[in-house]
């Protein structure tokens, strides 16, 4: 996650963990799906390195909601633990397929 092309993804996740759903663009949101699965399940650890790892990537209080809210209902979850569900809708100015992104 590294570089401008991605400088929106921090944004999306970061309101993504304090929100816990929102609705994005479709390539957007498989995006964030991807960059948040690898946070959770390192957020799963419970141990220092990993928080300091998730305040690096993403600001400290949505670190901090995801290390100790969000990351312990998923402790026995092997993975797997947002969903993405295409919406029937299109964004008017540009046709973009629509998409909502939340926690299982």
């Amino acid at each position: 996650m590294r570089g401008p092309r991605q400088a929106f993804l921090k944004g999306l996740m970061v309101n993504f963990v304090e929100k816990g759903k929102i609705t994005t663009t479709h390539a957007r949101a498989k995006e964030t799906q991807r960059e948040i699965e690898k946070l959770v399940t390192r957020a799963k650890k419970q141990d220092l390195a990993s928080l300091r790892l998730l305040i690096s990537r993403i600001s400290q209080k949505p670190a901090l909601k995801l290390f100790y809210d969000i990351a312990p209902k998923y402790k026995e979850r092997p993975g797997g633990y947002t969903r993405v569900v295409k919406l029937s809708n299109v964004r008017k100015g540009d046709g973009a397929e629509m998409s909502v992104i939340e926690f299982v």
